[in-house]
């Protein structure tokens, strides 16, 4: 007879308990906020992913309008040309009207992406290409740790050691400020190169790690076989230390978009730096700050999720071993 079920264990109520607790959670910081007088805006948040422009043409001369070989003009003392008007415009006047100077002849609306979308894109643009020179140094300096040439050990040894033992922050400003100056780097390529730089240190030593726990046995077999290393590397020791090492790499990348904020302090106008001015210039700290933080973690959740199906499919294809 299978033995009952305790309520604790139960997964429903444990989901339904969960949900629970951080209803209470969010609903005491809004009684806090609430308390301190704090007027919420959250009418004002759809205007920061986009809006309305409204683009008006307005009469330069007294004249009439005219339309010729699909351009619009006005005719007065002299005839002017209307270059912007175009017939996506709304016209307040037809062809053949008498317009007087400053009035506005035609109106345009257009949707177009607001601050936090376009910090958005930049945020995903830092952290895409320095995904790439991550894994590209992480890569290189691996093997470099694993080398049979002691100076190329020697190298990789003390540029891990030095990446990892001070802080990203600090990095950033140093790279910004001396080797971008020296080298006349963009804010773009500065903010890039350190994150890549910094998490190529640690995706090294997971990588390295990885490699070293293949059975050497491996190898040697591959050897017997007439296998080249390179090749022995390539088909048989990298695919399994790419297994291995798949949770830790995802935990990095999820890492480095996180720490893809403080490229805000070189001032790259990202995700973070667009909720700092959002917040100067609304002082509506509660509602940007959790909105920015929401499409932070929907980026990481991506990434999480993406990991797991990865994870998932080599389990399929014959485990993670």
């Amino acid at each position: 007879m299978a033995k009952k079920q305790s309520w604790t264990q139960n997964k429903n109520t444990g989901h339904l308990i969960a949900l629970v607790f951080y209803i209470a959670v969010g609903y005491f910081f809004y009684v806090a906020a609430s308390n301190m007088n704090y007027v919420w805006k959250w009418n004002s948040v759809p205007k920061y992913f986009a809006y309305e422009e409204i683009t008006n043409v307005e009469a330069p001369i007294d004249g009439k309008l005219v339309l010729e070989d699909g351009k619009y003009f006005l005719d007065g003392d002299e005839k002017v040309a209307l270059p912007k008007l175009d017939s996506s415009f709304s016209f307040e006047y037809k062809v053949g009207d008498n317009i007087y100077q400053y009035d506005y002849i035609a109106s345009k609306k257009e949707t177009k992406a607001g601050p936090i979308l376009n910090g958005l894109w930049v945020t995903l643009k830092i952290s895409f290409f320095s995904a790439i020179l991550t894994f590209f140094i992480g890569i290189i300096v691996a093997f470099m740790k694993l080398s049979s040439l002691s100076f190329l050990r020697s190298i990789a040894t003390v540029y891990i050691t030095v990446v990892r033992g001070t802080p990203l922050l600090v990095q950033i400003f140093l790279f910004y400020f001396i080797v971008a100056n020296i080298f006349e780097l963009e804010r773009f390529v500065a903010g890039v190169l350190s994150l890549g730089i910094f998490f190529g240190a640690y995706m090294a030593e997971i990588l390295r790690g990885a490699i070293q726990s293949i059975d050497k046995g491996q190898l040697e077999a591959a050897r017997s076989l007439g296998i080249s290393n390179f090749q022995a590397m390539r088909y048989i020791i990298l695919p399994q230390a790419f297994k291995r090492a798949l949770p830790t790499l995802v935990g990095e990348m999820i890492a480095l978009v996180k720490d893809s904020s403080l490229v805000s302090v070189i001032s790259i106008t990202d995700l973070t730096k667009v909720g700092k001015e959002i917040v100067a210039n609304t002082f509506s700290p509660f509602e940007t700050w959790i909105v920015v933080a929401l499409l932070y973690l929907c980026i990481t959740s991506v990434l999480s999720f993406i990991g797991h199906r990865i994870e998932k499919n080599m389990q399929a294809k014959g485990g993670m071993s």
